[in-house]
């Protein structure tokens, strides 16, 4: 695959059309609220597709494609059970009580309803979970430009990094929310055509299901899996799951796919997150920002259209080996030392060479591959040995995926839009988790316990400056990301410490009045040691005990990191829920029904909508987009 001048010209275009944004918009930027909160003045439609695309970083796009090659239709289940109905909760119940009570942040609302304890502690977890969801995105791209251009990883990161902090730097969250709708519709632009060509060259959806219908049966032949599935498992999304974890390729039940993603895991992202939350936030007054979830969840309820049915095309591909196509192995990442080792004098054993090229490489490969390549050492190149060697790996990098098709599918011109929509996509992921960064340490620790009683202009000063640092340990983070084949894997594990607990303090803070600071602050504490407890704990089957859990002993063990991440989520939820009542009955409430009053929803006065046309009040909205939910979920059972 080779760049056209086109390519490079669609590509800096974009790059430069981000940083005008930013520079254009600086001159706006005259107070820590106008960086931080855009000045509460954005039109819904527009913090709409910014909520959305905050969200379209490298975890949807990269991740969600990966887990379509790896888990089939199931992935969908991100979507229309762990999305939609917590995007319509939030907009319904929670954004009353989030921008009604005028707070900055969601750390803030914590202490308005306990304490400085819980806004503290929620703060610095939710600071570490930034920094990893940017890594991940910036792990992303870094591999991408790799790829792509053969720039070394390390060069990526530092080029990439600097051009998101430019236009965050200048433009402040405006900048970042303005430069995530361009980068909405880039994404929508540049990806359409990759699904329809793979769409056409696999022969349509009826040809694709009979395909993954082989997959399903034999899916060690393409290494997704060891064991074989009834045909259904890579394109039912429910069905597979009423045999039991065992039965399909992700390895939950129905248990952990509607209580731990559906319920915990779904609306503590959705609902709690600040990234996210903080895009509603923005929006010029209560009425916009009620019904900025709902118009995100309309294209959502689509996307797995654009993200996860690539995924699904490349497994059908790689099982058939149309064109020669294989899903991308993982990288050797010191494969001029193994060259050297082939090239060395041949051990009398082969079979003891093979060994030592497995051991040496650290990842799974193709016995057969590594003999021919030590048979024909001698007549080969280096650049020939390293080329064989790679395509004996038979560990997929389901990251790659993507990119893959991208480089299979796209001529010039189309390649560029393509892959800028990749930039943009990732780009849209280290922005938005940058911006949520800056504006919770700024308000949340730096103001509230560092320097109190300072100028605005002080506080700007610092929120820019922890805009370079969040940005400097975001690359830090990336190199420990870029452990996982998987990036949401990797992501759902960091929502299964953060979101997990923190949504069961939300639920009781807001819908139990009795709920005390107390209570709240050691719930929340313990439900982040119960996850910590349980990866500790627990282990996935073929991962050894390390980084990837089972750390202090291996307990039980998972089918895949999936399953593993759902039911921590679900202990972690539930550790915190029930700490937190107990301790909330045996200690007192601090505060007084008029200090909770906008704070919980039985002392709330209800919003009445009656000044909004019927059809876009948040409840009748809202219910159309369950409806539509159920529909879905019938059409793919």
């Amino acid at each position: 695959m080779q760049l056209g001048i086109i390519d490079y010209v669609i590509m800096g275009i974009y790059v430069l059309s981000v940083l005008g944004i930013g520079w254009t918009l600086k001159r706006y930027m005259k107070t820590s609220t106008d960086f931080f909160m855009s000045g509460r003045s954005i039109p819904a439609w527009i913090t709409g597709l910014a909520f959305i695309s905050a969200n379209l970083g490298a975890l949807e796009l990269v991740g969600m494609a990966a887990s379509g090659a790896k888990y089939g239709i199931a992935t969908s289940h991100f979507y229309w059970v762990g999305a939609i109905p917590a995007m319509v909760f939030l907009a319904v119940f929670m954004m009353p009580f989030y921008y009604g009570s005028k707070a900055r942040s969601v750390p803030e609302y914590l202490k308005l309803r306990f304490d400085e304890r819980v806004r503290c502690l929620n703060s610095i977890s939710f600071a570490v979970m930034t920094l990893f969801a940017s890594g991940v995105s910036m792990n992303a791209l870094a591999k991408l430009l790799n790829q792509l251009l053969g720039w070394r990883y390390d060069a990526s990161l530092w080029i990439c990094s600097a051009v998101v902090l430019v236009y965050v730097l200048k433009g402040g969250l405006t900048s970042a929310i303005y430069t995530e709708v361009l980068q909405f519709f880039m994404i929508v632009l540049g990806f359409a055509p990759v699904v329809y060509l793979g769409m056409k060259d696999i022969g349509g959806w009826d040809k694709l299901t009979a395909i993954l219908g082989n997959v399903s049966q034999n899916p060690e032949k393409i290494s997704l899996n060891t064991k074989a599935f009834e045909p259904e498992a890579w394109t039912s999304a429910w069905q597979p799951l009423f045999g039991g974890s065992a039965n399909n390729p992700m390895g939950v039940d129905i248990f952990a796919m509607v209580f731990g993603l559906g319920f915990v895991l779904s609306f503590g992202y959705w609902c709690t997150n600040f990234l996210v939350v903080q895009r509603a936030m923005a929006a010029k007054n209560m009425s916009a920002a009620r019904r900025t979830p709902l118009i995100a969840a309309i294209p959502k309820m689509i996307f797995p259209v654009l993200v996860i049915l690539p995924g699904m095309i490349a497994a059908a591909l790689a099982f058939t080996a149309k064109d020669n196509y294989r899903l991308p192995p993982v990288i050797i990442k010191n494969l001029p030392a193994i060259v050297k080792m082939v090239k060395a004098p041949a051990s009398e054993n082969p079979a003891i060479s093979v060994e030592d090229i497995r051991k040496a490489v650290g990842l799974k490969m193709s016995e057969a591959k590594i003999f021919a390549v030590l048979s024909e050492a001698k007549t080969l190149t280096d650049d020939e040995i390293a080329v064989k060697l790679q395509d004996a790996v038979t560990e997929n990098d389901y990251d790659g995926v993507i990119l893959s098709l991208v480089k299979k599918y796209c001529p010039t011109g189309l390649l560029g839009l393509a892959l800028t929509a990749l930039l943009a996509s990732f780009m849209s992921g280290m922005a938005g988790n940058v911006t949520a960064f800056n504006t919770v340490w700024t308000y949340d620790l730096y103001q509230a316990y560092i320097a109190k009683n300072k100028s605005d202009e002080h506080y700007m000063w610092m929120g820019r400056v922890i805009t370079v640092v969040g940005i400097l340990l975001s690359i830090v983070c990336a190199y420990l990301v870029n452990q996982w084949a998987n990036a949401m894997d990797i992501i759902q594990l960091v929502f299964g410490f953060v979101n997990a607990p923190l949504f069961a303090t939300f639920l009781l803070g807001m819908f139990w009045k009795r709920a005390t600071g107390t209570g709240a602050f050691l719930g929340l504490l313990g439900g982040t040691m119960t996850s910590a407890l349980f990866h500790a704990c627990t282990i996935t089957s073929g991962n050894v005990p390390g980084i990837k859990g089972g750390y202090l002993a291996v307990v039980q063990s998972f089918p895949s990191e999936m399953a593993q991440n759902f039911w921590l989520a679900s202990f972690a939820f539930i550790g915190c829920f029930v700490l937190t009542v107990v301790i909330s009955l045996t200690t007192k409430q601090a505060k007084t029904d008029e200090e909770l009053t906008g704070l919980v929803y039985s002392l709330t006065p209800k919003i009445k909508d009656s000044g909004e046309v019927w059809i876009m009040r948040p409840a009748v909205l809202g219910t159309i987009l369950l409806i539509g939910c159920v529909i879905l979920n019938v059409i793919f059972f």
